[in-house]
């Protein structure tokens, strides 16, 4: 009696590991899952922080060049796109607004106000895994300083 008790446990246990070894991957592949959506959100949020910053820091580039007495709208423009191309980003993709419009006419000790902004769907179109931030996001860079004399 003890013999067919013997044999038949030996016969559960392999089963049961059997079972246990599929539930096993089973769950290998829900956590793989939960993973990788979490890795590209971050790759995806970490890649959009990173244009934010570099739109900021392109607009404060942009008003540094601004409020120098004799300063004109081309040397913004152009310390704009020096930043954004040091970033490896396309200034086509970019729009640069300065208030005012004209800078050469403005007083000293005004304010000088750049903006650049683009949308998302333009600037960060083939580096998003999952598409997680809505292509009609617009990110914006502002800076302002007062002109100087």
């Amino acid at each position: 009696m003890t013999l067919n008790h013997t044999i038949f446990t030996r016969a559960q246990r392999r089963r049961s590991r059997s079972l246990r070894r599929g539930t096993a991957v089973v769950e290998l592949a829900l956590t793989c899952i939960i993973l990788l959506y979490l890795c590209f959100g971050t790759i995806e949020f970490g890649y959009y922080f990173f244009i934010k910053n570099t739109l900021e820091g392109a607009a404060r580039e942009g008003a540094r060049a601004a409020i120098p007495a004799g300063a004109t709208e081309s040397s913004v423009t152009s310390a704009v796109d020096a930043t954004l191309t040091a970033a490896g980003l396309n200034t086509a993709n970019f729009t640069i607004t300065t208030t005012p419009t004209d800078i050469s006419t403005c007083s000293v000790g005004s304010n000088v106000t750049v903006e650049v902004s683009g949308t998302w769907g333009t600037v960060g179109s083939g580096f998003r895994p999952m598409g997680l931030i809505g292509t009609n996001k617009t990110l914006t860079g502002t800076s302002v300083m007062r002109k100087e004399g």
